[in-house]
């Protein structure tokens, strides 16, 4: 089940449950859409994969209590700014794959 992140992991932004500018890699690193786009060039500086919108978890009980008053988003924070420089120089190496190639 996914963890549900409350923010950004570089710029520490809010991104509460139904944020529609959360993005997750698929280890659940979780940044905001404005630093996938114009910090990390949609690569993950912790895996080097691609970013996708991350779902949002129903809000009411619509079917055996998949819902999120039954599985909470996750309050505590990972925050940790990237170093763009570094990242840079990290994603330089394959960032024109697409992130099924890499």
């Amino acid at each position: 089940m996914l963890e549900l992140r409350p923010s950004c992991e570089h710029c520490n932004k809010d991104l509460p449950p139904a944020a529609p500018d959360a993005r997750i890699c698929s280890y659940e690193c979780t940044f905001c859409a404005a630093c996938v786009d114009g910090v990390l060039a949609n690569v993950c500086p912790n895996c080097g994969g691609g970013f996708e919108k991350r779902p949002v978890r129903p809000a009411r009980n619509w079917k055996n209590n998949n819902y999120l008053g039954n599985d909470p988003a996750r309050t505590e924070p990972k925050h940790r700014p990237v170093d763009a420089a570094a990242h840079a120089q990290f994603a330089a190496q394959f960032k024109a794959l697409s992130p099924e190639e890499r």
